[in-house]
């Protein structure tokens, strides 16, 4: 692949870089340039990426950081702007598919519980605290990663580009997932406001928004032919997507050649209608 020095000597935070989107988005933003702050609750599979970007000879750390906490966001931030000197690019990538969701090794851990909206603390194993957690995590942990890193982005005075990630969830209403599409929707609505409020300070903020991608967040329902089958039929693309599909996404809004682009989802999903 040619290497065009999109994002030269710029510094991008990325989340849930371990792993699946934010560890694709964060190489692919390594091989245009870019220094990386690598945030994600696993240790070890943020080392892996902070190898892979210094082996193309760019910089990185990791830090721990779950996004749902304010401290923690707010570290993350200072950090990368104490280790680079600036801060230009945001990458949210941290979320969860449902509130037991846990990547380990390429697969997640525990299944799908499905609960529909009147179940909700209502049934033993399906507790209201779900919902608030694939909340906090998806909705509140993007803002304040934004937050965090939008005030350090102004007082550098460079400008700079937020991309969230949202899904074509936010729009089509799924039976059984209602915590996790009503929080990507927020995703998007806060993308659109966050658009207004930092383009002033030369900031553009916009979503990318995956269809069905190869990644361990849906492996479960990928890996049951039913499953699959009913992802599939729905593209008009009839294949999965991968996560350099995202990551070449998100590069372009992250970097000058969508410069008159804010406030937009760019819909990487093999053609899902999305309303």
């Amino acid at each position: 692949m040619a290497v065009a020095h999109r994002l030269k000597d710029r510094v991008a935070v990325v989340t849930g870089a371990a792993s699946g989107l934010g560890k694709a988005t964060a190489i692919r933003f390594a091989e245009e340039g870019a220094d990386i702050a690598v945030a994600d609750i696993n240790a070890a599979r943020g080392a892996e990426t902070v190898r892979a970007v210094e082996a193309l000879g760019r910089r990185a750390f990791y830090q721990e950081t779950d996004t749902a906490q304010e401290d923690a966001c707010e570290a993350l931030a200072q950090t990368t702007v104490d280790r680079f000197g600036r801060l230009d690019i945001v990458f949210t990538a941290a979320g969860l598919a449902h509130a037991h969701y846990v990547s380990r090794e390429g697969h997640e851990e525990a299944p799908i519980p499905w609960p529909e909206v009147w179940e909700m603390g209502f049934l033993v194993n399906k507790p209201l605290k779900d919902w608030e957690r694939v909340l906090r995590v998806n909705l509140t942990g993007v803002m304040l990663t934004s937050r965090a890193c939008a005030r350090r982005m102004i007082a550098c005075g460079n400008g700079g580009s937020i991309v969230h990630v949202s899904s074509v969830g936010a729009t089509l209403p799924f039976k059984g997932i209602a915590d996790y599409a009503v929080s990507k929707a927020g995703v998007w609505m806060l993308t659109k406001v966050l658009a207004q409020e930092l383009a002033q300070h030369e900031i553009r903020v916009n979503a990318v928004g995956p269809g069905f991608i190869e990644t361990p967040m849906n492996a479960a329902v990928r890996s049951s032919e039913v499953g699959a089958n009913w992802m599939l039929d729905m593209m008009a693309i009839r294949r999965f997507g991968q996560p350099a599909d995202i990551a070449n996404a998100a590069l372009f809004l992250a970097s000058d050649e969508s410069a008159y682009v804010t406030g937009e989802i760019l819909y990487v999903d093999a053609g899902i209608f999305t309303g």
